[in-house]
């Protein structure tokens, strides 16, 4: 199978480590490594001390797990297997699905959450947003015209990145119920799972209330542990699992012995990873709610209710491409914008998980003066 270019990544991989500032960036500020190892338990301690570099379970380690399942209702450790986000998602695709399979994928979704369905072979359609004013909604009377006794698999992504845009309970059951009707996998991307910054409960984890779901997770969003390049699927199907497991055996075959166990003192102390990112995220926000008021007529915002980032529609008679390549060339700010999810020329994503996102504004502020916007 020959895969389209990664168009976000290939972004990021031209200014992440050149630009000065990141201001779309989808995690937070990354902990230090002593900082999670000062979390440890006496028993994960010794794991460390005494860790040899040897192979590690394919699936996963048992302590790890079982960490892992601490955050499911109804998950067993058998239920669980453990890989790097992007392998999850590139084996759950071909272990799952056949050229001419019909697939619904929300938009607009990061690229490799319908790349490689698109390139399988698959019929591949689209569940659109409804946009206004800077707000963001996915209509399930839409969704109900998309779905059919055909579909395969649906694929969502709550919270969403880039809008930040979640359902209600009472809207994952409404997906749930369509999808259970129509006899229709879904594939949960939740790796910004617990990323919700206003009031109200966290949605349950789709496999934990869906037969036919798979959920995706990992340590990159909610932790801030992207370097760990830790991950799990999460499933009631085994079957499914095991074929899983068997596709990896062609790629990694196991992760990383040291960022397992790492992964297993993050997942233990969620509360001190969440809570820090939390609080950097909402103050973040009523900044850009300040700077946008400020700028009405350049741009659409809504603080949005979950994730670490919004989607925001410009107002510029360019595209945001060439906004993006001026401003990150005369201020070193890096902006990812809307061409690079295949969704039209007129937004951007914006991240609020860095610590020096005031000093962003400042750069942008000065940036707008200058060329008179």
């Amino acid at each position: 199978m020959k895969l389209k270019d990664f168009a976000i990544e290939r972004y990021f991989a031209k200014y992440e480590f050149s630009a000065k500032y990141m201001m779309s960036s989808s995690d937070c500020d990354g902990f230090g490594m002593d900082e999670v190892l000062s979390l440890a338990s006496a028993s994960e301690k010794k794991d460390w001390e005494e860790l040899k570099l040897g192979y590690t379970e394919t699936r996963g380690s048992v302590p790890l797990r079982k960490a892992i399942q601490k955050h499911y209702q109804n998950i067993e450790l058998d239920e669980i297997i453990v890989t790097s986000p992007g392998e999850a998602n590139f084996v759950l695709m071909n272990v799952l699905l056949s050229k001419g399979d019909e697939v619904v994928c929300m938009a607009p979704m990061y690229q490799s959450l319908y790349q490689i369905a698109k390139d399988i072979g698959c019929q591949l359609t689209l569940w659109e947003p409804i946009e206004e004013n800077g707000a963001w909604d996915y209509a399930i009377d839409q969704l109900n015209r998309l779905i059919t006794k055909k579909t395969k698999l649906l694929i969502v992504n709550f919270p969403h990145n880039p809008t930040g845009y979640s359902p209600s309970k009472e809207g994952q059951l409404e997906i749930i119920k369509l999808c259970r009707k129509n006899d229709v996998y879904i594939f949960s991307d939740e790796m910004y799972r617990f990323l919700d910054h206003t009031q109200g409960a966290h949605l349950p984890s789709m496999c934990d209330v869906y037969e036919k779901s798979i959920s995706l997770w990992g340590t990159s969003k909610t932790f801030g542990l992207a370097g760990v390049r830790i991950g799990w699927i999460t499933s009631k199907d085994r079957g499914l699992l095991q074929k899983i497991e068997n596709f990896k055996d062609y790629l990694s075959i196991c992760s990383s012995a040291p960022s397992e166990i790492l992964a297993t003192i993050a997942l233990n102390n969620l509360d001190y990873f969440l809570q820090r990112n939390l609080e950097k995220i909402r103050h973040n926000i009523e900044l850009f709610k300040i700077f946008q008021k400020k700028h009405k007529a350049l741009f659409d915002f809504q603080a949005p209710p979950t994730s670490s980032t919004a989607f925001v529609r410009f107002h510029l008679e360019s595209s945001t491409a060439e906004f993006a390549e001026n401003l990150v060339k005369e201020t070193g700010i890096m902006l990812l914008p809307s061409e690079a999810f295949e969704y039209g020329t007129k937004h951007a994503r914006i991240g609020f998980g860095r610590e020096n996102f005031p000093e962003v504004l400042a750069g942008l502020e000065q940036f707008l003066k200058e060329n008179n916007y």
